[in-house]
């Protein structure tokens, strides 16, 4: 079992770090990914703390597009600065989560575009995956995914209908499932997460956001992967085990742990 997307390094679990690794290690996950902020030094701190008490964790690093606005007059200056933190971070194997978000608008639409291109430039100089954030801005998502070929990479909580993850497949994306796919209004994504093939297919928490039904409300963290597992299985006729087994093969293809 794995988790492809987690904020183990965030403020919400500064805490109670040491047992929610504990309770990841009980729940059998070989491997997550910890999403840093390229531009949130308190992340970085964390991440040591991170890596000390679970050395299976590797890290993907980005400009999220809420925070593109900080780079409005240097957009290239987002790509330099994930570049440093890349350098400096040995378990780094990821750039992300960057992209687009057209829901929120925190920053302008320009801006987080150029922010987003330039990390994805980054990311193919230096043969990395990305992992990318879409909310509301499919199209120009996969606009500039099309002029700026990346390599491969992964949609994280994917949330779209069919047609997009088909999108995203045709372009040799991942597509990733978080516990929003345990929802009982999620209708559409339960037939997405029975037309993804296995090999393409990964799982995440998003922790600490979007905790699975039975957990829906609480705090989410990497242990109750084994939820979106069991549901993924439920909907496909098979044992959570060969849910997890597939999305930890694609896990270390990708991102080569």
């Amino acid at each position: 079992m794995i988790d492809s997307h987690c904020h183990l390094a965030g403020e919400e679990f500064a805490a109670d770090l040491e047992a929610v690794v504990q309770r990841a290690r009980d729940a059998r996950l070989a491997h997550a990914l910890v999403i840093l902020a390229a531009d949130d030094d308190q992340e970085f701190e964390q991440a040591h703390r991170v890596t000390e008490l679970w050395d299976a964790v590797r890290f993907s690093i980005g400009v999220h597009p809420h925070a593109a606005g900080k780079f409005a007059d240097t957009p290239p200056a987002a790509a330099g600065l994930t570049e440093n933190r890349i350098e400096m971070e040995p378990s780094a194997r990821a750039v992300g989560e960057i992209g687009l978000d057209y829901h929120y608008d925190f920053a302008p639409r320009d801006v987080q575009q150029q922010v987003f291109r330039e990390q994805i430039r980054m990311a193919r100089r230096r043969g990395l995956p990305i992992v990318i954030h879409t909310r509301e801005a499919e199209d120009d998502t996969f606009r500039i995914l099309a002029e700026e070929p990346s390599g491969e990479g992964v949609f994280h909580c994917f949330t779209g209908d069919r047609a997009m993850a088909r999108r995203a497949l045709d372009i040799g994306f991942h597509v990733s499932l978080a516990g929003i796919v345990s929802f009982p209004k999620a209708l559409e994504l339960k037939e997405v997460a029975k037309m993804v093939p296995l090999e393409r297919l990964l799982i995440e928490t998003d922790s600490p956001f979007l905790a699975p039904v039975p957990h829906r409300g609480q705090r989410n963290e990497p242990s109750y992967v084994t939820r979106v597992a069991e549901v993924i299985g439920e909907l496909r006729g098979v044992a959570p085990e060969a849910i997890g087994e597939a999305a930890r093969a694609n896990f270390e293809r990708l991102f080569k742990p």
